[in-house]
C-alpha cells in the first residue's frame, strides 16, 4: 500500500492534535481535580451532577425555612408565655378580691389593676413578628386579630388558617398559631343561667348563682336535653328540679336535693354537670324557716345565645340595631345560620335575613317586614333604632356561650369589682358567683394557652428531627457529588504524566519520520 506524503502528515497531525487536547483535558482535570468540568466530560455524570444539584439546593430552602419556622414559634411561645404570666396575676387579684375580707375600695384598686392587665394580654394577643404581621391572625397577616365591640365585648378578626412551610420531602409544619386555637376556643364554664321566678320580689332569703359547668361531658350530654330545669324549695332544707317536660330529676342533684338552712352558708349544688352556689338568707324573726323558704324558685337553664351586630358601613341610612334576642326558639334552631348571618332591608320594612356570606346566589333563609321598631327573623328578633332604608345591611354573629376569650372574661370580672356590695350581703353571694365563674374562665384559658404551647413545642421537635434528616442527606448529597465529579489526584497526575510523554514520543518519532526519504538511500 502506498502511503502519500500529504496523508502521512495530514493522519499525523489529526492523531497528535487529538492527544494534545487529552493532554489540556487532563491537565485542566489536573488543575480543578474535578473530572466533569462541562457536559461533554460525561453526559450521564453531567446529568446525575444537575439533579444532585438541584436536590441541594431545595435541602438548603429546607434549612432556611426550618429556622424561619423556629424563629416564629419562639416568639409566638414567648408571647403565650407572657399572657400566662399576666393571667396568672388575674388570677391572684380575682382570688384577693374574694377572699370575704375585701372591701369596695379595694375591689376597685384591683378592677383598675385587672383593666391594665385586659389591656396588656389584648396588646400581646395583637402582636406583631419582625415583618410587622399579626402573630395570631391566621391568614390575614394584615389585620389586627383582636378589636373591642361597642357593648365592650371582643372580637375576633383573624381565621383559622395555618401557614405551612415544606421542611422536607413530602413533609410540612405549621408555622402560626391562630387566635382561634389559642383564645378563642377556652372554654366557658359559665354558660349557665338562673333566674328567680318566685316571689315576685326578691327578699334575698334564697341565693341560686348563675352555676359554673364542673364536668363538660355531663352537662352536654344530659343538662342540655332537659333545659330549662325549675329548682324549687320545698322547705329549708329541700329543693326539688324538674326537667322541661315536667319530670322529677331531684336524684340527679347532690344529696338528693337536700341543703342546709344555717344562716347565710356558702354551699353547692351539683346537678348534671353544673356547680350551683346556693345561699339560704334567714333573717331575724324567721321562727319557721320552712315557711318562709318554701316556695322560692328558680329556672336553671344554658345561658341564651346573644348577638354582635355590625352595620355596614355604606348603608344609606342611619338605622342601627340597639339590641337582640331570641324570641323563638324552635325557629332560631331551626333556621338562624350559626355561621353567621347577613341581615339586609330591601325597602324601609322589608327584610330578608341571609347566611354569611352573601353572594350572587345566595337564597335568604328568612324574610319579614317591620315592626313598630323591630324585625324578627329566624327566631330573632332585632331592636332598631331610627328607620332603616332600602340597601340597609348589618352582619350578625351569634355567640353560644360555649366559649368565650379571656378579654371577655376579664372585662365581665373588672364589671363585678366595680359593683358596690359592702353593706349587702345578697350582692356580695352574687359577687363571689360571678368571681369563681371569671376564676374558672381564667384556668380554662390558660389551659388552652398551654395546649398552644404544647403544639408549639411539638412542631419544634419536628423541626429538630428533620434538620437531622436534612443534614444526613445533605451529607450523602455531596458525597455523591463528589464521587462523581471529583477526580483522584494520583491517577489523575499519572494519566497526565503518561499523555505527556507519548506527545514528547509522537513528536520526536515525527520529527524522525518526516527526515526519510529514497534520496537516504542512495
Amino acid at each position: 500500500m502506498r502511503i502519500s506524503t500529504a496523508q502521512y502528515y495530514g493522519t499525523q497531525a489529526s492523531d497528535y492534535q487529538r492527544n494534545f487536547n487529552k493532554a489540556v483535558a487532563t491537565a485542566s482535570e489536573a488543575s480543578s481535580l474535578q473530572r466533569i468540568n462541562t457536559a461533554s466530560d460525561d453526559p450521564v455524570g453531567a446529568g446525575r451532577l444537575l439533579q444532585l444539584g438541584q436536590q441541594a439546593a431545595l435541602l438548603d430552602q429546607y434549612n432556611g425555612n426550618i429556622n424561619s419556622a423556629k424563629n416564629a414559634l419562639n416568639v409566638q411561645e414567648t408571647t403565650l408565655d407572657s399572657i400566662t404570666t399576666a393571667l396568672q396575676r388575674a388570677k391572684d387579684l380575682g382570688l384577693a378580691a374574694n377572699n370575704g375580707t375585701a372591701t369596695d375600695k379595694d375591689r376597685q384598686a384591683y378592677a383598675a389593676e385587672l383593666g391594665q392587665i385586659q389591656q396588656q394580654v389584648l396588646g400581646l394577643m395583637n402582636s406583631k413578628d419582625a415583618n410587622g404581621n399579626y402573630m395570631f391572625a391566621g391568614s390575614k397577616t394584615d389585620t389586627a386579630p383582636y378589636s373591642q365591640n361597642a357593648d365592650g365585648t371582643f372580637t375576633y378578626n383573624g381565621d383559622q388558617t395555618t401557614i405551612n412551610l415544606g421542611i422536607g420531602d413530602g413533609m410540612t409544619v405549621g408555622t402560626n398559631t391562630t387566635g382561634w386555637d389559642a383564645f378563642q376556643q377556652t372554654i366557658n364554664s359559665a354558660r349557665t343561667t338562673s333566674q328567680m321566678t318566685a316571689p315576685a320580689v326578691d327578699d334575698g332569703r334564697v341565693v341560686l348563682s348563675n352555676g359554673t359547668v364542673g364536668t363538660a361531658a355531663t352537662y352536654n350530654s344530659k343538662f342540655t336535653g332537659g333545659q330549662p330545669y325549675t329548682v324549687s324549695f320545698l322547705s329549708s332544707t329541700q329543693l326539688k328540679i324538674t326537667d322541661a317536660l315536667g319530670n322529677d330529676v331531684t336524684s340527679e342533684a347532690s344529696q338528693n336535693g337536700v341543703v342546709s338552712n344555717t344562716t347565710g352558708a356558702n354551699q353547692t349544688v351539683n346537678f348534671r354537670g353544673v356547680d350551683l352556689k346556693l345561699n339560704i338568707n334567714l333573717k331575724t324573726g324567721d321562727t319557721d324557716p320552712d315557711a318562709v323558704i318554701a316556695g322560692h324558685t328558680f329556672q336553671l337553664s344554658s345561658t341564651p345565645d346573644s348577638f354582635t351586630t355590625t352595620r355596614s358601613p355604606g348603608n344609606p341610612s342611619t338605622s342601627v340595631i340597639t339590641g337582640s334576642s331570641i324570641t323563638d326558639q324552635a325557629a332560631y334552631t331551626a333556621a338562624f345560620p350559626q355561621g353567621g348571618a347577613v341581615l339586609k332591608f330591601t325597602s324601609a320594612t322589608a327584610f330578608d335575613l341571609y347566611a354569611a356570606p352573601v353572594t350572587a346566589d345566595s337564597k335568604p333563609v328568612s324574610s319579614g317586614t317591620v315592626s313598630g321598631s323591630s324585625a324578627t327573623a329566624a327566631g330573632v328578633t332585632f331592636a332598631l333604632g331610627n328607620t332603616p332604608a332600602a340597601g340597609d345591611q348589618f352582619a350578625i354573629q351569634p355567640n353560644n356561650h360555649q366559649t368565650q376569650n379571656i378579654l371577655d372574661t376579664l372585662g365581665q370580672m373588672v364589671t363585678a369589682l366595680n359593683t358596690p356590695i359592702d353593706g349587702d350581703p345578697v350582692a356580695k353571694q352574687k359577687f363571689q358567683g360571678a368571681m369563681e365563674a371569671g376564676l374558672g374562665n381564667i384556668d380554662a384559658a390558660t389551659n388552652q394557652i398551654g395546649a398552644a404551647v404544647t403544639s408549639i413545642g411539638a412542631r419544634g421537635q419536628s423541626l429538630d428531627m428533620q434538620t437531622i434528616t436534612n443534614q444526613s442527606l445533605s451529607t450523602a448529597n455531596s458525597t455523591t457529588q463528589g464521587s462523581i465529579r471529583d477526580s483522584d489526584p494520583a491517577e489523575v497526575m499519572t494519566r497526565l504524566t503518561l499523555q505527556q510523554t507519548m506527545l514528547q514520543a509522537a513528536q520526536l518519532a515525527f520529527s524522525k519520520i518526516s527526515q526519510l526519504g529514497l534520496f537516504n538511500k542512495i
